[in-house]
C-alpha cells in the first residue's frame, strides 16, 4: 500500500468516527494552571503541539493543554508551549498540510530566532498526522518537511492516538529512536478500537512522556 493511499483511507477512517469523537472532545476549554508557566521566547525547550480534529482548548483540551501542565512542572528546564495554527478539520482539505506548514515555520523561526533552543514536538489525532509530515515520516502533497539540520534539535515526538500507527504507518528513521508513540486500548483511530471514548482519555501517559524527553534532556 502507498503513503498515498493510506492517508485517503486513514482520512476516511477518522472522518467516520468524527460524529463521536466530537462527543467525547467536549471534555472542557479551560486552559490547565501549568499554563502560566510559559516563560520567555527563547526558553530551554520548546513544546509544540498540533491538536486533534475539532479538539477545543488552547493547545487541545484532551491532550496540549494537561500534558504541557504536567511537561513545565516535570522537566528540570524552562519551557514554553506553541499551538500549531491549522484548521484540524477534515472537511478542509488542505488541513493537513497547513499544519506540517505552520509547525515548521514555526520551528524555522524559533531555531534562527533562538540558536540554543531545542524542540519537543507533540501530535494528536489528525495532529500526529501533520507531525509525520513534519518529519518526512509520510508524503503530504505541500507539506513542508523539517530540514535534516535542525534533527538534533529535535528532543523528543510524542504521538497520541496516531491514525499512521492503524496502518503500521512507520516514524522517519532519524527520528523513530526520539519518538513515543501512545495508543490507548480501544481507541477506533489508532487501534481499530471499538470505544470512542478512548481516544480522549491519554492522560495514563502523560507522566511517562514527561519522563521520555526527561531522559532525552
Amino acid at each position: 500500500m502507498t503513503y498515498r493511499k493510506a492517508i485517503r483511507i486513514v482520512a476516511r477512517q477518522t472522518a467516520r468516527a468524527l460524529s463521536v469523537l466530537l462527543l467525547t472532545a467536549g471534555i472542557g476549554t479551560a486552559m490547565s494552571p501549568g499554563l502560566t508557566a510559559w516563560a520567555q521566547d527563547c526558553a530551554t525547550l520548546d513544546v509544540v503541539i498540533a491538536r486533534g480534529t475539532a479538539e477545543p482548548g488552547y493547545l487541545g483540551a484532551a491532550i496540549g493543554d494537561p500534558l504541557y501542565a504536567v511537561l513545565s512542572a516535570q522537566l528540570p528546564v524552562d519551557t514554553t508551549a506553541h499551538r500549531v495554527d491549522y484548521p484540524a478539520d477534515l472537511l478542509v482539505p488542505t488541513s493537513m498540510p497547513d499544519g506540517t506548514r505552520a509547525m515548521t515555520g514555526h520551528l524555522l523561526e524559533q531555531a534562527a530566532a533562538c540558536p540554543d533552543q531545542r524542540f519537543v514536538l507533540v501530535g494528536y489525532s489528525q495532529g500526529a498526522v501533520v507531525t509525520h509530515g513534519v518529519l518526512g515520516s509520510v508524503p503530504l502533497p505541500g507539506a513542508w518537511v523539517l530540514p535534516p539540520e535542525l534533527s538534533s534539535r529535535v528532543v523528543a515526538v510524542l504521538l497520541f492516538g496516531d491514525p499512521l500507527r492503524l496502518i503500521g504507518g512507520p516514524v522517519a528513521p532519524p527520528y523513530a529512536d526520539r519518538t513515543a508513540n501512545y495508543c490507548a486500548a480501544g481507541d477506533p483511530v489508532c487501534a481499530g478500537g471499538v470505544f470512542p471514548a478512548a481516544h480522549g482519555s491519554y492522560g495514563w501517559a502523560f507522566a511517562a512522556a514527561a519522563g521520555q524527553v526527561n531522559a532525552r534532556l
